[in-house]
């Protein structure tokens, strides 16, 4: 007998200075911001203890997540790695945060190796430029470590008594510091220019408030999908068939159907035996099913059209199918489609939401159309109690593509019926902002297809930003946040430069599971 193989079948919060300020207070370390770089254009990088309760060292060998110019990212007990470890878990259990978590632990573990990494990279530019941290600066650091302090001073006994491993280790950090602030200086010491500054803190200007109403595509009335099914009646119409599917080879399909037209073995018999689908175990019965579902398993349509017209209890011709190659047999005639049956409108529902939505978005667009051309002959105001719709209002804000820490951001308005992440796609939808800024001031705008919702905006109020505001934002990007943001592209330009060789999550389940 052969196998049988079964296949499983709106108020602003605060202003933009503030929330910056007490975002960089809280995670300076964590915080990732974005920097402007044209006015339109925005890019955004994104960029237990396992030790104890995992199987560590079980992969066998060294600790090493990756490399950088071929040198190891490793974790050794007292290094940059292992420090970083500890000082992010520190962090996360001040904050309250499970760091027995899995997800929390694999976070830490991935930080603290960027960390590393960006660690190495600086200091493997610094070695290529031949830069060396003079003897006498590094023993001067050494002198103001805490553990060579008694009274304030430094204290040779304390030094010598210290083992000389240890002092190796400190004086490595200490020179591995140095000059990773070597490099960091020079970086950041660029100048920025004033117009640079200026320029940046003018694009705060203008902000503008609005009103909007939605459309919801999933609103698509009954009377159109009984339009659509009266258009369309031949993909509800259904048959009754069972089937036996041969996935190895037409040659093997023939070979079963043979034995069942000899009366060697039944159709039930032989589904139970041979046929490779889910139906095997029901003799091949897959009960009353609608056309549309086998127009999309039967690949050629004059197949479909011999299978519709067999006779009950007639078996087709071995057919190669999406499925395999397939034999069918009828035991029940095609059935006209029952549009008064409500589980016939359930399955036309079903299948225009799956393969008729730009249908569904062109109706929506439409009614949107016709709200805008009420708006046109009232107001934004009467046409929407007219058509009992709920206005949102947000802003006042600027443009804002990819939510720009320097500016008031649209995620700090609360927008009726939308969820943050929802907020957040609309932030990073260029067309949102090219629609809501190319209308005119008290027309309504084009409507804007977003996901299942068609909105249409309008511009109440426009103003420019209070020069203090400005004054602000202009301090802030020469002031600390160019650098900052800078820096934290730079760790995604190390990860992903060529000399990055990232072996992470590979080593982290090979180690800890």
């Amino acid at each position: 007998m052969a196998k049988k193989n079964k296949k499983n079948q709106t108020q602003e919060k605060e202003t933009a200075s503030e929330a910056i300020s007490k975002k960089f207070k809280q995670n300076p370390g964590i915080y990732i911001g974005s920097v402007v770089i044209l006015v339109l254009v925005v890019v955004t990088f994104l960029g237990g203890d396992l030790l104890s309760g995992g199987r560590f060292g079980s992969g066998g060998g060294d600790l090493i997540f990756g490399y950088y110019d071929k040198v190891p990212i490793s974790y050794v007990p007292g290094n940059y790695l292992a420090q970083n470890y500890e000082n992010i878990t520190r962090y996360y259990q001040a904050q309250g945060i499970d760091v027995q978590d899995f997800r929390n632990s694999a976070q830490i573990w991935r930080w603290a190796y960027e960390g590393a990494l960006t660690h190495t990279a600086v200091l493997q530019i610094m070695k290529r430029s031949n830069y060396a941290v003079p003897d006498r600066i590094v023993d001067r650091e050494m002198a103001r470590l805490p553990q060579f302090q008694e009274n304030g001073r430094f204290s040779q006994t304390l030094f010598r008594q210290t083992p000389e491993s240890v002092r190796i280790s400190l004086r490595r950090q200490e020179l591995e510091r140095l000059t990773k602030n070597m490099f960091f200086s020079d970086f950041s010491g660029l100048l920025i220019s004033e117009g640079e500054a200026s320029f940046i803190a003018e694009m705060a200007s203008p902000l503008r408030s609005y009103e909007m109403v939605m459309f919801q595509v999933d609103d698509y009335p009954d009377s159109e999908f009984i339009s659509y099914a009266m258009e369309n009646p031949r993909l509800f119409n259904s048959i009754h068939m069972s089937k036996i599917t041969i996935n190895s080879s037409e040659r093997e399909a023939r070979r079963i159907l043979a034995l069942i037209q000899e009366g060697t073995t039944t159709f039930e018999e032989a589904a139970r035996n041979y046929s490779q689908d889910g139906f095997f175990d029901r003799g091949g019965d897959m009960s009353s099913r609608f056309l549309y579902e086998f127009d999309y398993e039967i690949i050629n349509p004059a197949d479909r059209d011999r299978v519709y017209n067999m006779r009950p209890g007639e078996i087709s011709d071995v057919i190669l199918t999406a499925n395999g190659w397939v034999f069918y047999r009828v035991e029940n005639p095609v059935v006209t489609a029952d549009f008064e049956d409500e589980i016939v409108m359930d399955r036309v529902r079903s299948y225009v939401r799956a393969f008729e939505r730009g249908r569904m978005e062109d109706w929506s667009i439409n009614m949107a159309r016709d709200f805008i051309n009420d708006v046109l002959e009232t107001d934004f105001e009467n046409a929407s109690y007219l058509w009992n719709l709920e206005r949102s209002f947000f802003g006042p804000l600027a443009m804002n593509f990819g939510s720009v820490d320097l500016f008031t951001s649209l995620e700090s308005f609360s927008i009726s019926d939308f969820s943050s992440q929802y907020i957040n796609q609309l932030a990073n939808n260029e067309n949102f902002w090219r629609t809501i800024y190319s209308t005119q001031l008290n027309m309504p705008s084009e409507p804007l297809v977003q996901g299942s919702n068609i909105i249409v905006f309008i511009p109440v109020e426009e103003a420019d930003a209070d020069e203090l505001f400005i004054d602000s934002i202009k301090s802030m990007y020469s002031g600390w946040w160019l650098n900052y943001v800078t820096e934290q592209l730079m760790q995604q330009y190390f990860l992903h430069t060529s000399r990055a060789d990232d072996r992470f999550w590979e080593s982290y389940f090979n180690f800890f599971w």
